[in-house]
């Protein structure tokens, strides 16, 4: 079945995950135009500078997402702690529960790295000092530390669960930061 694109926006969730199966350099524009349907004529039309301008709109589409979905509620929410809990639920259902590979990441470690270093430096900037703020507010010591450390475990999980296979591996690590971040008592 044909795939009907009407607008740019249309297509930023399927480059999205065309750009984590493949990486950005490895995504040609074939490997793009077969997945989306589209002919470089019409890629073009919706994104003039190339694959380039493609991926920014995909780490803007992410970065849109996690200040809704995560961010704001961090920053926000009157229970911090229920706003942690949030942002772990929210991060298990994005990443399909370890199956899915953060696309920032993934960037940040590729060769590309530099064309993103700013859009990549500012989702992480953005997603430790919204969870430093919301730790601080909860009550947790060392706030700043431990936001480095659940961003670390996070990232870190994913890629050890799709090093291994293993989606279980993230669900696991999600679990015991929860337990890890329940109150003393």
């Amino acid at each position: 079945m044909a795939r009907r694109i009407s607008e740019r926006a249309d297509l930023l969730p399927v480059l999205g995950e065309i750009f984590r199966d493949y990486g950005f350099e490895a995504a040609s524009l074939s490997v793009i135009g077969e997945r989306t349907g589209l002919g470089k004529g019409s890629l073009y039309h919706f994104f003039p500078g190339g694959k380039e301008e493609m991926a920014k709109a995909v780490l803007d589409e992410i970065g849109s997402w996690f200040e809704n979905e995560v961010f704001r509620p961090l920053r926000e929410d009157g229970d911090a702690a229920a706003a942690i809990e949030a942002m772990l639920v929210a991060v298990d259902g994005y990443f399909h529960s370890g199956r899915r590979i953060c696309l920032v990441g993934a960037l940040a470690l590729a060769d590309s790295r530099e064309r993103f270093a700013a859009q990549i430096a500012g989702y992480f900037a953005a997603w430790q000092d919204a969870l430093v703020g919301a730790l601080a507010r909860s009550g947790q010591a060392d706030p700043d530390g431990l936001a480095e450390e659940i961003l670390a475990l996070i990232q870190g999980g994913l890629v050890l669960a799709r090093a291994r296979d293993e989606a279980v591996i993230f669900t696991r690590l999600l679990a015991r930061l929860r337990l890890r971040l329940q109150p003393a008592g």
